[in-house]
């Protein structure tokens, strides 16, 4: 008996999709049947034929016709092709492969041939054959697609192009009509054009040194070292100073110069531009040009790397030895970590100034002063030495006058007298001999003024006769002539007196004992008769040389009145200021050197001229 009733599940999901199925039970589970026609209703529809049911079919219309021009349309079989071209001039080759494609349109049986374009090959290509039906033979005859292959010669216009392959759309197009095609074979290559062709770049790399990982790693890390040239020991060198920078990204180094203001030399920032360096050349390579040819790997044995530059140590590049004698603090890290260096002090190589050279003056040669002989070797355009300007203003007129007898061992020397003058505000001497009658010796100017240097001093250091050199009883070497100061006049008195701390005890004393004989009551008349002063004898020995020389000049008696008029106390003495202006209106020769020693001798003091002695050389007899 059934028990269950229930009809099995027609509707399922799969994937989320709803799904009906075909029931395979029935009601109550009783398995269904998969045909449900009996063998009989089989066998009927077996037998039955169509045309019993519904006739003879009906012929099915023709298809439309459509021209092969718009059935081929875009439709072009496409062949890869070369030729072989003699070339008769060249050396270098003498047949060239030129590759080309054949280009076959369906749609009208034309053809065309063309060569791709290759760059600077100086050959005219790209459209060798321009669109065409090409003639097969003699008779008139066309290409046609049918006698295309591939691995086949075909001759267009004198010139065989040999077909190698063709593309995808030609091969299933002729492989649909039947025609079987040859296997496809390798396109000739050009030898000239492969000779030429630079051969391929094998990248290997090391495997203990990769160049991309060293410029990766070390991009934009450079080492900076401070370094010398001393070239002082060539003619006109010196020492500069520059900057070495070691790329450690490719191991190039450059060299730069250090400017410094006003240092005279064009503002070029590069001694060296940045490249790698030799170190050691191969034994070949010693003649290797390098002025015109760059240096490779194959000339060199060892560059200089990293560990070369070290402070402290000379380094020579391209024949110039520069010292390191510091370098910045990144070096510094990166030596320490690299190469365990961790002491790279920095060196002093500032030079101390040495000290002056001192200037040696040429030995003196024995013509003027020797100042003025040295301002030749101070300046090329030599100039007067400095002059005391005070002292000259201070001094100025003042001078000093002795008489001084010459210490010869010749008899004749013995009775002859000299006025020496020390001018204070040149420190020059100036000689006089008074003229003696019968003597036989001319007088006049023994010596002009002139600086006189002591015996006892050098030529480099000469040390010059001074005021207080000068006394009675000194002894004056002049030019190799010994001299004995016998007197002074009155105005040396009162100059030793006002300046008495500059002399000596002994200039003194002879001061002293020079005003205690004045004092003394005056000899006997017979002896003041017989012996006569010397300075008495120098002004008639003036006077007397002077109406000589003015025998011919006109007589002028009114010359001490002149004098007598401005002198209204009688005395016998005129300020000098008023004596020049007389003799300038009287027209006396004053510039004359006789009559300025003359004027010399008759002056009183430093204000006062007696013009009585003076008037005495201008009368034609004995005053």
């Amino acid at each position: 008996d059934k028990t269950a009733f229930h009809r099995s599940q027609t509707l399922g999901y799969r994937n989320g999709y709803a799904v009906v199925r075909r029931p395979t039970v029935g009601i109550g589970g009783d398995r269904l049947p998969v045909n449900q026609l009996s063998q009989a209703e089989l066998d009927e529809l077996a037998n039955k034929a169509p045309v019993l049911t519904y006739g003879q079919p009906k012929q099915a219309p023709p298809a439309e016709f459509i021209p092969a021009h718009v059935a081929f349309d875009k439709k072009v079989l496409k062949f890869d092709a070369y030729f072989q071209e003699d070339v008769p001039m060249s050396p270098e080759e003498h047949y060239r492969i030129r590759q080309v494609n054949i280009y076959y349109y369906l749609e009208d049986d034309s053809m065309s041939v063309m060569e791709p374009v290759v760059e600077n090959s100086g050959i005219l290509q790209g459209k060798l054959i321009k669109r065409q039906r090409l003639a097969k033979n003699d008779q008139g005859d066309h290409y046609h697609w049918k006698d295309l292959n591939r691995g086949i010669n075909i001759t267009i216009y004198g010139r065989t192009f040999r077909l190698v392959d063709c593309d995808r759309f030609t091969q299933v197009f002729l492989e649909s009509q039947g025609i079987e095609l040859n296997p496809p074979e390798k396109m000739a290559l050009d030898p000239y054009t492969e000779l030429r062709k630079q051969p391929l770049r094998k990248y290997v790399t090391p495997s203990d040194f990769d160049q991309l990982k060293q410029f990766l790693t070390f991009d934009k890390q450079v080492l900076r070292f401070y370094a010398i040239w001393d070239d002082t020991d060539s003619m006109f060198g010196e020492c500069r100073n520059y900057i070495i920078h070691y790329y450690l990204m490719d191991d190039t180094v450059e060299i730069r110069e250090v400017h410094e203001r006003n240092d005279g030399r064009d503002p070029f920032p590069l001694l060296m531009n940045r490249q790698r360096m030799p170190k050691v050349l191969v034994e070949n390579a010693k003649n290797f040009p390098q002025c015109v040819l760059e240096i490779s790997d194959q000339e060199v044995l060892e560059w200089y790397t990293a560990k070369d530059f070290i402070v402290g140590k000379p380094i020579t590049i391209l024949g110039r030895t520069f010292f390191i004698y510091d370098c910045d603090p990144f070096t510094r890290q990166y030596y320490k970590e690299k190469f365990g260096i961790s002491d790279l002090p920095r060196i002093d190589v500032s030079k101390k100034e040495p000290p002056p050279v001192k200037q040696e003056l040429p030995p003196y040669n024995g013509y003027g002063l020797v100042e003025d002989s040295a301002q030749n070797c101070f300046v090329l355009i030599p100039k007067a030495p400095k002059k005391d300007v005070m002292k000259m203003l201070m001094d100025d007129n003042k001078v000093l006058r002795y008489l001084a007898a010459l210490d010869s061992p010749i008899p004749e020397d013995k009775d002859r007298r000299f006025v020496f003058s020390y001018f204070l505000a040149s420190d020059m001497i100036s000689i006089f001999e008074p003229p003696v009658r019968n003597s036989g010796i001319i007088g006049g100017k023994y010596l002009g003024r002139t600086k006189v240097v002591k015996p006892s001093s050098s030529v480099e250091n000469p040390i010059y006769y001074g005021p207080t050199d000068f006394f009675i009883g000194a002894v004056i070497e002049v030019f190799g002539h010994r001299f004995i100061i016998l007197d002074t006049d009155d105005y040396v008195l009162k100059y030793m007196e006002s300046n008495a701390a500059q002399y000596s005890p002994e200039a003194l004393l002879s001061i002293q004992n020079r005003v205690q004989k004045r004092e003394a009551p005056a000899p006997e008349l017979e002896n003041k008769q017989t012996k006569e002063d010397p300075g008495e004898q120098e002004l008639e020995a003036l006077i007397d040389t002077i109406q000589k020389q003015l025998k011919h000049h006109p007589c002028k008696d009114n010359i001490r009145e002149a004098f007598q008029i401005y002198d209204k106390e009688a005395s016998g003495y005129v300020d000098k200021e008023m004596f020049f202006k007389i003799c300038d209106s009287l027209h006396l020769p004053v510039d004359d050197s006789l009559i300025k020693e003359l004027i010399r001798v008759c002056s009183h003091g430093e204000d006062k001229i007696n013009y009585s002695n003076f008037v005495r050389a201008f009368s034609n007899g004995p005053g």
